[in-house]
């Protein structure tokens, strides 16, 4: 093998395959951020990226004053997260923002019933090669896994 053709099968290999909203989402820090992904991606028909917005929309229960205000963001976004994940129980981005929430919200939200299926899921989807190997890193860094 020459090693021209070996350095570009290299390159190849490492060209990063994450999707921009997936980058996006993991940067997004602050609530003026948040929204901005909010804003960017709120008409997407992509599953993958709904599942994001949808995350940060009840994420935005936290910048609430009032205990009720907060309760009542978080739990009407909660809901749309599970009806989308009722409709495609399979999405592994839909798995994975489940988890991230459920593993880091107060236990007294009782939202937590989940996470070991999510978990079961997640791992057997990471043990696989997929076109969504890129989410394995941030499934490692961000949850219990």
């Amino acid at each position: 093998m020459s090693p021209l053709f070996l350095s570009f099968f290299l390159v190849l290999n490492m060209v990063d395959t994450t999707p921009c909203f997936v980058k996006e989402y993991h940067q997004a820090l602050t609530e003026d951020q948040e929204l901005q992904f909010i804003n960017k991606y709120k008409n997407s028909t992509k599953i993958d990226v709904k599942a994001y917005v949808v995350s940060l929309k009840m994420k935005q229960s936290k910048y609430k004053f009032f205990p009720w205000q907060k309760i009542k963001v978080f739990n009407k976004y909660k809901k749309h997260l599970e009806e989308l994940i009722s409709k495609h129980p399979k999405n592994v981005h839909l798995r994975y923002v489940r988890l991230v929430i459920q593993e880091k919200i107060p236990k007294m939200l009782n939202y937590y019933s989940e996470v070991k299926e999510d978990k079961e899921f997640l791992i057997k989807i990471m043990n696989e090669k997929d076109n969504a190997d890129y989410l394995d890193t941030y499934i490692v860094k961000n949850t219990s896994l």
